[in-house]
C-alpha cells in the first residue's frame, strides 16, 4: 500500500456547509504548486460534485440498486450504503495506491452523522493509508449566527474530533453572505465569557442553561475551537486555512514539484 508520503485531509461538516466545494478548493491549492492531488468522494448519495473524483464510493454502492433489493427509502438506503462502504474500503485503498498521489482529499456525506457517529465513519479515518492526516470541520456560516446554535455546532464538531482522532481545524464557511455576523461568530471561538453574554441576551430558561452548561464543558475541557473565516465563492480567507493546514500536515513546508 501506499505509504510514508502520502498526506491525507478530510473534510467533515454539516449538509450544505459546502464540503464539496471546500474539496475542489484544497485540490486547486495543492495542484498550484506542482503536487498530484487526488479526491476520494465517499457519499454514495450525492448526484453532482464539482471536482472530478479519481476515487468514487459511488462506482462500488448503488443507492438505487439498495433501495430496490431492500425494498428502503432513501434515508435508510444512505444508511445502509454508509455501512457498506467499510467492507469496500480495501478495494477504495487499492485505488488510491494505483493513482499515488501526494495528497489525498477525501469529501465526507452530506449527513454528518453518518459518517461521524456510526462505526464506518471512524474506521475509515483510522485505516486511511497517510504518512499524515487533518480533518477540517466546517461551521456553516448561515447555522452559526445564532450563538444558540454557535455552542450546538462546536459541541458537534468537537465530538467528531475526538470519534476520528486527529488533528482537526475549523473553518467559518459563506463569509462573504454573514458578513456583518464574522467578527462575532470569531469572537465566540475564542472568548468564552463574549459567547456566554451573548446566550443571555438571546436564550431564557431551558434553553439558557443547557446552552451554557455545554459552553462550561467545553470551556473546562479546553475544546472551544478557533475558527478561520472562509469563502468558497469569493476565496477569501482561504489563504490563511492553507496556512494552517500547512502547519498541520506539511511541517509547514508544502510537496512542491
Amino acid at each position: 500500500m501506499r505509504g510514508a508520503d502520502l498526506k491525507s485531509v478530510i473534510v467533515v461538516g454539516t449538509a450544505g456547509s459546502g464540503k464539496s466545494l471546500l474539496a475542489s478548493k484544497i485540490r486547486e491549492h495543492y495542484a498550484s504548486t506542482g503536487a498530484y492531488v487526488a479526491n476520494l468522494n465517499l457519499d454514495p448519495g450525492v448526484e453532482e460534485l464539482p471536482y472530478e473524483s479519481d476515487i468514487d464510493v459511488r462506482d462500488h454502492i448503488d443507492i438505487v440498486s439498495i433501495m430496490k433489493q431492500y425494498g428502503l427509502g432513501p434515508n435508510g438506503a444512505l444508511i445502509m450504503a454508509n455501512d457498506l462502504i467499510a467492507a469496500k474500503l480495501d478495494e477504495l485503498w487499492r485505488q488510491v495506491d494505483t493513482v499515488n498521489p501526494d495528497y489525498l482529499v477525501i469529501d465526507t456525506p452530506g449527513q454528518i452523522e453518518l459518517f461521524a457517529h456510526r462505526a464506518s465513519g471512524p474506521f475509515i479515518a483510522e485505516s486511511a493509508v497517510a504518512d499524515e492526516k487533518a480533518c477540517i470541520f466546517l461551521f456553516d456560516g448561515m447555522l452559526v449566527q445564532s450563538p444558540t446554535n454557535f455552542v450546538s455546532i462546536a459541541l458537534i464538531a468537537e465530538s467528531i474530533r475526538l470519534k476520528l482522532g486527529m488533528p482537526t481545524l475549523y473553518a467559518l464557511t459563506k463569509s462573504d453572505l454573514i458578513a456583518d455576523s464574522v467578527e462575532n461568530i470569531v469572537k465566540w471561538s475564542s472568548d468564552d465569557a463574549a459567547l456566554a453574554a451573548a446566550l443571555s441576551h438571546e436564550s431564557n430558561g431551558e434553553s439558557f442553561e443547557l446552552s451554557t452548561a455545554i459552553l462550561r464543558s467545553l470551556k473546562a475541557a479546553n475544546l472551544l475551537p478557533a475558527i478561520t473565516p472562509i469563502s468558497n465563492v469569493t476565496g477569501a480567507g482561504l489563504v490563511n486555512l492553507w496556512a494552517e493546514l500547512s502547519r498541520t500536515i506539511d511541517q509547514g513546508e508544502e510537496i512542491v514539484d
